[in-house]
């Protein structure tokens, strides 16, 4: 289980609201596999031999790493991964941590 807050409203007409499949996934599928493969990479470059999981304390300087890749957008890391889907990635994790910081979710430390 992933170190994330994860709670989805309960209210029927909140939860219609947000159509995570048929207004994300659908729409953009190939991005979001491209956001996935920078994931995977990123895990086995920082986290080699672990499960897949978003080490949080490896880096959370997204704001900068977003505008660095985007100045790159348009091409290929040095990892083979498009610069674009990096900063997708770190939107992400951006927006992530900004609704568990109004939520007052508190990820649990990191065992190393």
């Amino acid at each position: 289980m992933q170190n994330v807050l994860r709670t989805l409203p309960t209210d029927p007409g909140e939860r219609k609201s947000a159509p995570i499949m048929s207004g994300v996934v659908d729409y953009f599928p190939l991005a979001l596999e491209a956001v996935a493969r920078v994931s995977k990479a990123g895990n086995d470059q920082h986290n080699p031999g672990q499960p897949l999981h978003w080490a949080r304390g490896k880096s959370g300087d997204h704001a900068d790493c977003i505008i660095r890749h985007l100045i790159e957008r348009g091409s290929t890391d040095i990892d083979g991964q498009l610069h674009s889907a990096k900063a997708a990635w770190r939107a992400l994790a951006l927006l992530q941590e900004e609704i568990e910081a109004l939520e007052k979710f508190i990820p649990e430390p990191e065992v190393k």
